[in-house]
């Protein structure tokens, strides 16, 4: 057979044709363009100074150890330790058969130095009587009149004494001085107790505070700034507190200072031994953006930080940085509350750039 260069021509443009249909077949479809995952802060203007809390407990203001002026044993023990109990409420009870013997000993003395008064009067005076007519010499009438000054003397001792007994005896009965509950007991009935012996602990619930062991860095904020106080059982309810006691030492083993912090507001809510957290709140008038050092972005032209919209697009702005601490910058100016803020891969971004946005977690 004889090869035509004119049938050729149409052969190799099929075979072009099929070549070019094939190459487009196994080419890769283009990839859409993804967006670039960014890790992003919600920012919130916050006091300059943060707040601290503590953990404390509630005490009474006053709490007190009552015990009997006098000795002697015990006869009855009338409260148990919980009790409620009023001003002039008794708590417990001596045996007085001794007390009652030496009251009615002391009202003998004064019954015998009454008489002894009377009879030294009328001697006195039988004695001033002689001595006007002549009988009787001077110093006769001076005795008399020493005599009658003693027995009035002892007659005024022996009251006093009266008024002794009858004080130990009404000191038989150990009373409440004030409102208040008790915390502890100390003594049974048929024990023999010496004068001032703690007996019985009485807590006043007329005044409640809050303790709490502040640091040795934090002494100053909890003198100069206010707090406030909210119960483990009540949260959301926050007490205003005022400082009324700092310890002037520090612990030797905690290094920490004992703080009372009274609770003028405090209600029937507020029982003793609760568990209460403690805030010293911030008088610093200054607000802040606190953001992690790695988001700043600075060209030259002084801080910036990328932030994200809606729509995912980036922007540069501009801030002012107040000051920088260990990890983070305090940025004053610049950035608005709930403005989304990268916080990490700054460097690597683009004005206008499509981004995908990850929320930082807050812990």
């Amino acid at each position: 057979m004889v090869w035509s260069p004119f049938l050729a021509v149409p052969v190799l443009g099929l075979t072009a044709l099929a070549l070019g249909a094939c190459n487009e077949a196994q080419a890769p479809a283009a990839r859409p363009e993804t967006s670039r995952p960014v890790l992003v802060q919600r920012v919130a203007a916050e006091s300059r100074v943060p707040e601290r809390s503590f953990v404390g407990t509630i005490r009474p203001r006053i709490e007190s150890d009552l015990g009997f002026r006098v000795q002697g044993k015990v006869a009855r023990r009338l409260v148990n330790v919980g009790d409620v109990v009023a001003a002039g409420q008794a708590l417990a009870t001596l045996d007085e058969i001794d007390l009652n013997l030496q009251t009615e000993q002391a009202e003998a003395e004064r019954r015998a130095a009454s008489v002894a008064v009377e009879q030294a009067e009328a001697d006195l005076k039988r004695t001033l009587t002689l001595a006007t007519q002549g009988w009787t010499a001077t110093a006769v009438t001076d005795r008399q009149k020493s005599a009658t000054e003693e027995a009035r003397s002892r007659l005024l001792r022996a009251e006093r004494a009266l008024n002794l007994a009858r004080n130990a005896a009404s000191y038989a009965v150990l009373s409440a001085d004030a409102d208040g509950v008790i915390t502890a007991t100390s003594v049974e009935p048929g024990q023999v107790v010496a004068p001032g012996q703690a007996a019985i602990r009485l807590a006043r619930t007329a005044e409640r505070e809050a303790v709490v062991a502040v640091p040795e860095a934090l002494v100053g904020r909890a003198r100069e700034n206010g707090a406030s106080v909210a119960l483990w059982s009540q949260p959301n309810v926050r007490y205003q507190a005022r400082l009324r006691e700092l310890a002037p030492a520090a612990d030797a083993a905690t290094r920490t200072y004992l703080a009372r912090f009274s609770l003028p507001e405090a209600d029937a809510a507020v029982q003793l031994g609760m568990t209460a957290t403690v805030t010293l709140t911030a008088d610093s008038a200054e607000r802040v953006m606190r953001l992690p050092l790695a988001a700043l972005f600075n060209q030259g032209t002084g801080p910036a930080v990328w932030t994200v919209d809606e729509e995912g697009r980036l922007t540069l702005k501009p801030v002012t940085v107040a000051a920088y601490e260990a990890q983070e910058a305090l940025v004053v100016s610049g950035l608005a509350d709930g403005d989304r803020v990268v916080r990490l891969g700054v460097q690597k971004l683009d004005p206008g750039q499509r981004v995908r946005v990850v929320e930082a977690l807050e812990y």
